[in-house]
């Protein structure tokens, strides 16, 4: 039986972290599953978890006014879901929809952000970590965008 902290270990997300903080992440983390066509989270809501995706794909979503939703990328199996439990106000800043049955490893955000103020070694790791994702998605979400307005930013 695979345990959680072998499921995390083996995460291509948190290849390189520390052993040390691998037991953190164990500690505060649940498999979790979804099903096709259901929200993960909704653009607003409180952002107080994320997940590695273990298999399955979610779409992330934006509402553009006068146009409904639009997918900015696609998160499947390998891959983090969830960046805003780490930066304030913690609000959701995507909609994210199931696209397919998802197995997922759900990670208590609020018990991580705690352990990043008593822990700066954790808390580094975590910043230096996210900071290129939220990137990635920003860049993202400008491309989508640009395409949908159909102009160049």
């Amino acid at each position: 039986m695979e345990t959680l902290d072998i499921v995390l270990a083996e995460h291509p997300c948190l290849k390189g972290f520390d052993p040390k903080h691998l037991k953190i992440l164990a500690d505060c983390s649940s498999s979790v599953k979804f099903e096709p066509d259901q929200f993960i989270y909704r653009e607003g809501d409180p952002a107080n978890r994320f997940f590695l995706i273990r298999r399955g794909r979610v779409g992330l979503e934006v509402s553009i006014p006068n146009r409904g939703f639009i997918t900015i990328e696609i998160i499947g199996s390998g891959e983090l879901l969830g960046w805003s439990w780490l930066i304030p106000p913690y609000k959701c800043q995507f909609t994210a929809r199931v696209h397919e049955l998802t197995q997922a490893i759900a990670l208590d955000g609020q018990y991580l952000r705690t352990q990043c103020h008593e822990d700066h070694e954790l808390g580094y790791e975590f910043y230096s970590f996210f900071s290129d994702i939220i990137v990635r998605r920003l860049q993202a979400t400008l491309r989508q965008l640009s395409s949908v307005y159909n102009e160049r930013f």
